[in-house]
């Protein structure tokens, strides 16, 4: 019995990671900082930087400049500061934030 509940949990817990991948798209845009947002994107990498590192949030700017979105787990953004970005993120519109599961450069 307990070996049966067990691979049920397993199953499931496959299951939610898998429907959560499945949510994730691929959005380009800029890495910036929550006061300055899309004011300074391509050009002042440093400014963003001096920001972060001054207590501001990083947030995502789309690649439009019409959305800035809170970023949930910062950390997986902090060596593209500045930086224009392709990301695999799940987005939640009612936060506006995004959960970044994967980052590159921009090509």
């Amino acid at each position: 019995m307990k070996r049966i509940l067990a691979l049920l949990v397993a199953a499931f817990a496959l299951t939610a990671i898998a429907a959560s991948a499945a949510d994730s798209t691929k959005i380009n845009g800029y890495i910036s900082d929550s006061m300055c947002g899309a004011k300074h994107l391509g050009n002042n990498a440093d400014c963003v930087k001096k920001c972060i590192e001054k207590g501001m949030a990083p947030v995502f700017v789309d690649e439009a400049q019409k959305a800035v979105w809170a970023i949930d787990n910062p950390d997986a953004v902090k060596d593209f500061y500045g930086a224009h970005v392709t990301v695999h993120a799940t987005s939640d519109a009612a936060k506006k934030s995004v959960h970044i599961d994967s980052i590159v450069a921009a090509k």
